[in-house]
């Protein structure tokens, strides 16, 4: 069963940072890729990064270059690392997964949100100005 857990979420002035960690469970990484999706009030859930299961990353417009996803395998985390926060940021913060089809390339993740079923409950961003 895959689970999925959520930290690191904060409250933070504008030009912060913060480092969310997702700890997971239940699953083979190489099998899965993985993602961080974010909903801010009155928002739809917008995926922000994906992580394929052979370590290929790709983000949205939005984020690209503030932030970074990356995958300890020892430690069985996944992490954003989000730097130059702006109060656009604020939000609910959710990572997911999926496994990865035997048809799907090892390079390639999404970040679309109907290709995930497994979530965990989110840790919530607030920035300031």
């Amino acid at each position: 069963q895959v689970q999925l857990v959520e930290s690191g979420g904060g409250s933070v002035q504008t030009g912060g940072s913060l480092r969310l960690a997702c700890t997971a469970s239940g699953f083979t990484y190489r099998d899965y890729y993985m993602a961080w999706f974010r909903q801010g009030l009155e928002k739809g859930r917008e995926g922000v990064a994906c992580i394929a299961s052979d370590g290929s990353t790709n983000y949205a417009d939005s984020v690209q270059g503030r932030f970074t996803i990356s995958l300890d395998n020892v430690e069985k985390t996944l992490y954003l690392q989000i730097n130059s926060l702006s109060p656009e940021d604020t939000g609910m913060y959710y990572c997911a997964a999926r496994r990865r089809s035997p048809y799907t390339s090892s390079w390639w993740c999404s970040r679309s949100r109907s290709d995930f079923a497994n979530w965990g409950q989110g840790t919530q961003v607030t920035v300031s100005s």
